[in-house]
């Protein structure tokens, strides 16, 4: 059985499809179609149990690996003989690999489940290409936002690799296992289609030649590798190939493959005195030995007698040996506290450039608060001012409209006095010019020269004059 975790900050989106070839006659409903983004971690038992067995099926089948040509609609369309047994197609677009997703498929029972893993598991996709379906019962389901619990496998299963190459799960019991000396693995299929011997990931030569010979001249004789980069070339007593290649690369150490001793062209010296024998493992001290034609010369401090030499390695070599473990044992546990000193300092680094950050966020944001109360609070002074300005003038403009009404009325009053005034005075004119008339128009008018002129009521047509100023007469 596998389980299933997908980091996925995403949820289930419908999936419009065009697809219409559900039967009527099904019992069931259409399916479900869904899509969403996620990083699949498959997860399996460490126990191995047959698909026979019971316990190792289930109703949710997992297809590993959809090319990304394969579009839904493709999908549905290849599961057609058996999509009425669906109860819902659950599209993951693995952010990991975009030429490829997965499905997952719920079946409505065991029985429609184990018919639809028997039709279509290790069946073409397209008969034009090679890609094949894996489908795989799944024992659980999990949806997670935390990449640590996504990629942490639960108690009694164990992670699959990916294959390099197509990127599907490395299952041995789907496909076979192809291991390279450098310690990468891929489908059998995947290693076959490769026609180079070197690795797919890291390019490291699979097949090495029996008999070594000198890149540039070809000479096998007096032979140095480069420790740097596996460059072979001819020593100082031949073409010198190896020297010009320390002197173009800078690169120093180059190992004697006669001697097995290391050379270093910078302190142009060997870099130790015992080497590992190649012919039964032991560590031997390499001594300097003449090369004079003669036997000794007397001048470099060789010496045939080699039995009381003898006699005192074989006697040292043990603590010798001993030594070199306690030094390498004792210098790798320096290393791995110095690297752990250095990942903890790197991670509290982080850590304070992530609070500094997080400090330097929440300080911008309270000064552009400060900023923005103080802002505002300029505008409410600005406008308590404008307020009092407003009421102050509201004020001046009351005073001037009543001054304007009491103007308008002592105006109003004086006015209707006026008319008043002319209105007796058109009376009095009107009475004048009457009594001028009927003088101008009496024959005894030296009877009248020495009558005596009395005053008449006068009828008063309106209540309003009666009310007014005493008449005035123009004298």
């Amino acid at each position: 059985m596998f389980f299933l975790r997908v980091h996925s900050v995403d949820t289930d989106h419908p999936l419009a499809t065009d697809y219409g070839g559900f039967s009527s006659s099904s019992p069931s409903p259409s399916p479900k179609f869904t899509e969403r983004r996620g990083m699949v971690h498959l997860f399996r038992t460490l126990s191995h149990a047959p698909l026979s067995s019971p316990g190792s099926r289930s109703t949710t089948l997992f297809v590993v690996a959809v090319p990304n040509y394969f579009s839904p609609d493709d999908f549905i369309r290849f599961c057609g003989p058996r999509i009425d047994d669906v109860s819902e197609l659950r599209f993951i677009r693995n952010d990991g690999m975009e030429d490829r997703y997965s499905v997952l498929v719920e079946l409505v029972d065991q029985k429609t489940a184990d018919g639809f893993y028997c039709t279509f598991n290790g069946k073409n996709f397209s008969p034009a290409e090679a890609e094949v379906c894996h489908i795989l019962f799944m024992h659980e389901v999990d949806y997670t936002e935390s990449a640590d619990v996504a990629s942490t496998p639960p108690s009694g299963f164990t992670e699959l690799p990916s294959c390099p190459v197509c990127l599907e799960r490395l299952d041995p019991d789907t496909s076979g296992i192809l291991s390279t000396q450098c310690d990468h693995s891929f489908h059998c299929s995947c290693g076959t289609k490769w026609t180079y011997l070197s690795c797919q990931v890291c390019r490291l030569c699979q097949q090495q030649d029996e008999v070594p010979a000198c890149f540039i001249c070809g000479t096998m004789e007096n032979l140095w590798v480069c420790l740097i980069c596996g460059f072979v070339g001819c020593g100082r007593y031949k073409d010198k190939h190896a020297i010009s290649h320390w002197k173009n690369t800078q690169h120093c150490y180059s190992l004697d493959l006669r001697t097995q001793q290391i050379w270093d062209y910078v302190g142009d010296t060997y870099v130790h005195r015992l080497n590992q024998s190649k012919a039964d493992g032991k560590l031997l001290e390499m001594n300097s030995y003449c090369e004079s034609l003669e036997g000794d010369c007397g001048s470099c401090g060789y010496s045939e007698d080699s039995e009381i030499s003898g006699a005192l390695f074989s006697s040292k070599i043990e603590a010798i040996h001993a030594d070199y473990i306690h030094l390498a044992s004792t210098q790798l546990e320096v290393q791995r506290k110095h690297y752990e000193s250095l990942m903890l300092e790197a991670k509290s680094r982080k850590e304070n450039s992530k609070l500094e950050a997080i400090e330097k966020a929440v300080t911008s944001k309270i000064q552009d608060v400060h900023s923005e109360l103080e802002k505002l609070g300029d505008e409410k002074k600005a406008v308590a001012e404008l307020n009092q300005t407003l009421i102050k003038n509201q004020d001046m403009m009351r005073r001037k409209v009543k001054e304007i009404e009491e103007r308008k009325a002592l105006s109003l009053k004086s006015k209707d006095e006026q008319i008043l005034d002319l209105e007796e005075q058109i009376r009095d004119l009107k009475v004048y010019i009457g009594a001028q008339k009927t003088l101008d128009e009496t024959n005894d008018k030296d009877g009248v020269k020495g009558g005596t002129l009395l005053p008449v009521p006068l009828q008063q047509s309106t209540p309003a004059r009666k009310s007014g100023k005493p008449s005035r007469r123009r004298k």
